[in-house]
């Protein structure tokens, strides 16, 4: 186990810049989650952690250690791919003993070391069969355990769960977080899937075009976005934007939306002109007295819930209201909002105002 600390780090790539100046801690033992679109540069972070590429400028200290320029064998770490990297002409007990063998442990001992994690995995009544005839669930736990057997200080994983399909996905997710809870190992884990990130990390860097948007837990990340991105990717069905022209002054507890008077956190921001208010859809009641008034165009059954589809004046929303409310298609409806949980952006560089309901959040983010 080991704390792993990132500071300044840039990955240049010839005139690209893939990571720009990135800084975060990961605490010894958390299941940490890097996060965002396909090009984000998520898994370039990954691999300077890992030593596979090696930063343009900047620090990388694991275990207190500065590493930076040194090689991935050199930084005692296992990583786990998307696509296993199994050895296919090993059965799976030499494709877990591997990297034991290559350390100089002996057969007694590799192979009560195989078992020990083989019985952790669930895995032990296939030690003797060929890696190419497992499922695809299998083999993640074969991989893993390629991992875990060399006992290293962090485990990195770049989208493990990416080739399985949806049922594995969920079911190898739930078994990852349990194995971390057992092991407590520290662990660096790469998704572009948010409910991936959020149903198992710890902590999150959420990262965009190479900048890191925003890094906290993931209960403070969904609830009091930094950045009107974070806002968007985060949440299914994301938060709702509504632009307006106005002003909102420090220490304001309302704004003007329209003909509408809004209630929100009070403001420790004071800010004028182009501006976002946003609203997640679980906060958002239709109402006959509210003031604020949306037309229904669709109506989508959840079960349990129902998601509302309207047009406002100031954009399109999308409310979560119980299954057994009566919403008609066409209609006229009020919109009352939470005014706690609400968040007002500069809509020209789509950061968060500082409230008195995100300061403790964003101040530290």
């Amino acid at each position: 186990m080991a704390q792993i600390r990132i500071q300044n780090v840039r990955k240049e790539f010839g005139s690209f810049t893939a990571v720009a100046s990135s800084s975060f801690t990961i605490e010894d033992g958390e299941f940490f989650m890097l996060l965002g679109p396909s090009g984000c540069g998520k898994t370039t972070t990954l691999r300077m952690m890992a030593g596979l590429d090696l930063p343009t400028s900047g620090q990388i200290f694991i275990d207190g250690e500065e590493v930076g320029q040194k090689r991935a064998r050199a930084r005692d770490i296992a990583f786990v791919f998307q696509m296993f990297a199994l050895y296919p002409h090993m059965n799976v007990r030499r494709n877990i003993s591997y990297p034991l063998f290559s350390q100089g442990m002996s057969r007694a001992e590799a192979r009560a070391k195989v078992g020990e994690v083989a019985e952790i995995l669930g895995i032990t009544h296939i030690l003797d069969r060929p890696v190419g005839g497992l499922s695809g669930g299998d083999r993640q736990r074969v991989a893993l355990g390629r991992a875990i057997v060399r006992d290293p200080k962090a485990f990195f994983m770049d989208e493990p769960l990416g080739a399985l399909d949806a049922e594995f996905r969920e079911r190898m997710a739930e078994e990852l977080r349990a194995l971390h809870d057992r092991m407590r190992a520290t662990t660096v884990y790469v998704t572009h899937d948010q409910l991936e990130a959020m149903q198992m990390g710890d902590k999150i860097v959420v990262m965009n075009h190479g900048v890191v948007e925003q890094f906290g837990a993931p209960q403070d990340i969904y609830d009091w976005p930094a950045t009107r991105f974070v806002a968007a990717f985060i949440g299914a069905p994301a938060m709702n934007f509504l632009d307006f022209e106005g002003t909102v002054g420090r220490g304001a507890t309302s704004l003007r939306l329209g003909d509408a008077e809004i209630a929100i956190p009070m403001s420790r921001d004071g800010r004028a002109g182009a501006l976002t208010l946003g609203v997640r859809p679980e906060h958002i009641h239709l109402d006959p007295d509210a003031a604020y008034r949306g037309e229904v165009v669709a109506v989508e059954y959840m079960g349990t819930t129902q998601i509302v589809s309207l047009r406002t004046a100031h954009g399109a929303l999308k409310a979560r209201v119980p299954a057994g409310q009566r919403v008609a298609v066409g209609a006229s409806v009020g919109l009352r909002f939470d005014a706690r949980t609400l968040t007002v952006f500069d809509a020209a560089n789509g950061r968060a105002l500082i409230s008195a309901a995100n300061e403790k959040v964003l101040s530290h983010g």
